[in-house]
């Protein structure tokens, strides 16, 4: 977690820069840009604060090891669908939902179906079928 914290660390300056270039160069009328990087850089500090201190609860992981080597990344990482559909009929089904918010309810009618018959198949998938556990 050293790497994550230390990467968000080092943006909290710099968006704290870009907020002080952007102030300079606008009109004192328009804060909304200024407003939005000076939170972009409490946030920063903040997820380089949690990843600090949730780094200090947990074991190195070999990325963290300067010295480490490829070999020590070795090992079950988990378990992955191998192929699956279901995300792209459920990024399909709300796309047309938010699609539908914007130009015409009718469309979010239509497609909120879809959207529930996919977000169902995803996460039904490994209870039936070829992978069921």
């Amino acid at each position: 977690m050293q790497t994550e914290s230390k990467l968000f660390l080092f943006l909290v300056p710099f968006f704290l820069l870009m907020a002080g270039i952007y102030a300079y160069f606008t009109e004192m009328g328009e804060w909304v840009g200024i407003v939005g990087l000076l939170l972009t850089a409490i946030m920063c500090a903040f997820v380089a604060w949690f990843f600090w201190l949730s780094g200090k609860n947990v074991d190195a992981r070999p990325e963290d090891n300067l010295d480490g080597e490829i070999a020590d990344q070795a090992g079950d990482y988990g378990h992955f669908a191998p192929y699956s559909w279901w995300p792209l009929w459920l990024g399909l089904s709300t796309s047309l939902v938010v699609l539908g918010i914007g130009v015409g309810w009718w469309i979010t009618v239509c497609a909120a179906p879809f959207l529930i018959w996919s977000i169902i198949g995803w996460t039904m998938e490994y209870f039936h079928g070829d992978h069921a556990v």
